[in-house]
């Protein structure tokens, strides 16, 4: 195993997914997975992309993929602020919506969803990649915004 995947594995953001894709858990089935067996649904290569249809509804379980991973987003970017951020996600059954994370009376991240089917990324590196994005963006919004987000 490689320096840089020890790493990987070791960083926050994948622990707090792992940790909220368990809290999901009550029956105790992954309790003897690891974080990376846990969060392999979360990674798709272009060959699984391209086996999903993107015709009917998008399949349940993508749907709450895509809430864990916006939940968790919104959890580091509160760890990193001490503002409560909460997602808000509305879908269509065609897979297409809009998911806000909000904070107080201040959207910290506005994110236009489409072809929700295939949610998931080509690697870790992608995965950690996006949500170090946003959790920047949300963070900066926080400290340019703080009486906004901290109203109420």
């Amino acid at each position: 195993m490689t320096n840089e995947a020890t790493e990987e594995k070791t960083d926050p953001f994948f622990r707090d997914l792992a940790l909220q894709f368990r809290a999901h858990d009550g029956f105790g089935a992954w309790d003897k997975l690891t974080d990376e067996q846990v969060l392999k649904p979360f990674i798709l290569d272009a060959e699984a992309r391209k086996a999903i249809p993107i015709i009917g509804d998008p399949d349940p379980d993508v749907l709450w993929r895509l809430e864990v991973f916006y939940n968790t987003v919104a959890l580091s970017i509160e760890k990193k602020t001490g503002v409560m951020v909460s997602p808000m996600m509305k879908m269509s059954h065609e897979g297409f919506g809009r998911l806000v994370l909000i904070a107080g009376r201040l959207v910290v991240v506005n994110k236009n969803l489409r072809d929700v089917h295939r949610f998931g990324f080509p690697s870790r590196e992608k995965l950690l990649s996006e949500a170090e994005k946003l959790i920047l963006q949300g963070t900066e919004m926080i400290e340019k915004y703080k009486e906004l987000a901290t109203f109420g």
